[in-house]
């Protein structure tokens, strides 16, 4: 489990507060694992959320389970414990680490393009599902397919964490 929790960033709770990795090992725990990259400004990003919502609660039911981590593209912290309190997720700090990761995963708005650059393959929203070594495993287009993307989560997929 270590070496997985090593492949996220710093978290935190939907207040804003940090979350220690014991607490995000628990949470995580024989779920599978996606990043979600959004802003709260982004009305294809808020248009999507319902269905996200809703796959996340059918998952769940069906035993398939789910946690899902926010990469903000929000301009003010503030933005991000009001949307990730009314998700219930966990979410990467704003700024530097945010950035990081959508470096990384190569995922950003395009009002971020000025700071981030022109490299990215998608905008937001999307989600990375990760393999329980941090790996990806998917990427889902949401910026592109809306909630169809959802239909390219692998759920059979053992990569649990």
């Amino acid at each position: 489990m270590s070496s997985s929790l090593a492949a996220l960033p710093n978290l935190n709770k939907s207040d804003g507060t940090g979350v220690s990795l014991d607490e995000v090992s628990a949470q995580v725990n024989g779920k599978h694992v996606a990043l979600y990259f959004a802003a709260g400004w982004c009305p294809m990003c808020t248009s999507f959320e319902p269905s996200l919502m809703q796959f996340r609660e059918a998952a769940n039911s069906s035993g398939k389970n789910v946690e899902i981590i926010y990469v903000p593209s929000d301009r003010q912290a503030a933005d991000v414990v009001k949307r990730t309190s009314s998700m219930n997720m966990l979410s990467v700090p704003i700024g530097e680490e945010a950035d990081a990761m959508k470096r990384k995963y190569k995922i950003w708005a395009g009002a971020e393009s000025v700071k981030l650059g022109m490299g990215r393959r998608s905008g937001v929203p999307a989600l990375v599902v990760l393999d329980k070594s941090g790996d990806e495993v998917a990427f889902l287009a949401a910026e592109s397919k809306g909630a169809k993307a959802l239909g390219d989560w692998p759920l059979d997929y053992s990569g649990l964490w």
